[in-house]
């Protein structure tokens, strides 16, 4: 008799244990639910928005950790967890990070800062950023920062190539008057001399902080201090630059062929290289407009124009997207990016920047691409979500300076 009340009392204990184990399993599963379908809400595309966050089990509960960018994301995930019942510990973070203090904002102060995936330069280079681009400060390393452009990328970038400020600084900043660098590529100079030793390199889209205007020359100032001259040839008052842009077919035709033979660099968004859609940016920017930074990001905005093949529909201007289409099993990739100029003909960076046709008989006729084109979208005088017009923005200059 012993010997069988053993056995059914550990047996008992056997099925409560499995039952207890089976319930916390559900509930953890529940958990890892409730927090995916919060990061697919609020994150849904994690080059612009952060919500890095996990569910670890210990005998107290349910841990949180993590970080997030967005303090509604976090309450939203709090609450649902609320409401399903869920003992949990909050251990998440909400971006910025307290060690940074004052500083939230930053200036790109090198000619083309390279933004990589994570905090070391052996990273994947995802995209960059030139002098003057404002940016917001999440978090920092010893030696990286954590950071958001303005068409809400996130990325790192090395410490020399950012100054930080607090709010007071940065407003000064933007309000101060500025300069645009208009020329593809080029110099500032510690005199007001094409002659005399330069300050740095500048390229295409830099903004400056305008001093004096003198004859030929602008006085500058760099975001860190540095003072130098460009000359009046290659740069424009920004104010100026922006209030007098007539963005159409024949502006955007204009600044991309200043781009020809630029070599193809997978993140480059710059006049030292251009991956297709950093040369589509590029090119819009130079429009006054901030457009998404990847292909397939850039698909999503603006209105469609043609699926169809039917290239009579497009006018100079118009982005091109190309790719992999839908399968039963497989969906839709886009990979590659370029713009209508007319004559059956777009621009593009592939192994360097130039200019392709979709005509089979025309003499630069792009078999493999006219192969895997999936339609084209207008961006130009559109409104959707992703587009950012500078007119209407004051990303680098307050209205009421």
């Amino acid at each position: 008799m012993k010997t069988r009340f053993t056995i059914y009392f550990l047996a008992a204990i056997f099925f409560i244990s499995c039952g207890e184990s089976k319930r916390e399993s559900a509930k953890s599963g529940q958990v890892e639910e409730i927090v995916e379908r919060n990061r697919t809400e609020f994150a849904p595309d994690k080059r612009v928005a952060l919500f890095d966050i996990s569910a670890e089990e210990d005998q107290n509960g349910i841990i949180l950790r993590g970080e997030t960018t967005s303090e509604e994301a976090k309450k939203r995930l709090l609450s649902d967890l609320d409401s399903a019942g869920v003992n949990y510990k909050d251990s998440i973070q909400v971006l910025p990070s307290e060690a940074l203090g004052e500083k939230l904002y930053g200036i790109i102060d090198i000619s083309v800062a390279n933004l990589r995936g994570d905090s070391k330069h052996s990273s994947e280079l995802v995209t960059q950023a030139t002098l003057g681009t404002p940016v917001k400060i999440w978090k920092r390393t010893e030696e990286w920062y954590y950071i958001q452009t303005p068409d809400d990328y996130l990325s790192w970038v090395d410490h020399g190539g950012i100054t930080t400020m607090n709010e007071s600084d940065f407003n000064n900043w933007k309000t101060s008057e500025k300069i645009i660098f208009t020329k593809a590529y080029g110099n500032s100079y510690v005199k007001p001399d094409l002659d005399s030793n330069p300050v740095t390199d500048l390229v295409t889209g830099a903004v400056l902080e305008l001093l004096q205007d003198s004859d030929d020359f602008y006085q500058v100032r760099y975001p860190d201090g540095k003072e130098g001259y460009v000359s009046k040839n290659d740069a424009k008052i920004y104010q100026e630059w922006l209030q007098n842009l007539e963005a159409d077919g024949e502006s955007l035709t204009k600044v991309s062929e200043k781009l020809m033979g630029l070599p193809y660099l997978w993140g480059g968004t710059s006049a030292k290289g251009v991956d297709c859609s950093g040369f589509t940016k590029t090119i819009y920017f130079m429009n006054g407009m901030i457009i998404p930074r990847d292909a397939s990001q850039q698909v999503k905005e603006g209105t469609l124009v043609d699926e169809q093949s039917d290239f009579s529909k497009l006018e100079v201007g118009d982005l091109l997207f190309f790719g992999r289409p839908a399968t039963d099993s497989t969906s839709e990739k886009v990979v590659h990016v370029g713009m209508w100029i007319g004559n059956n003909e777009f621009i593009h960076s592939s192994g360097d920047v130039h200019i392709s046709s979709v005509d089979d008989k025309a003499e630069n006729f792009d078999e493999f691409n006219r192969s895997r084109y999936l339609r084209t979208k207008r961006y130009l005088d559109q409104q959707s979500s992703g587009l950012k017009y500078l007119k209407d923005q004051d990303i680098f200059v307050n209205e009421s300076r």
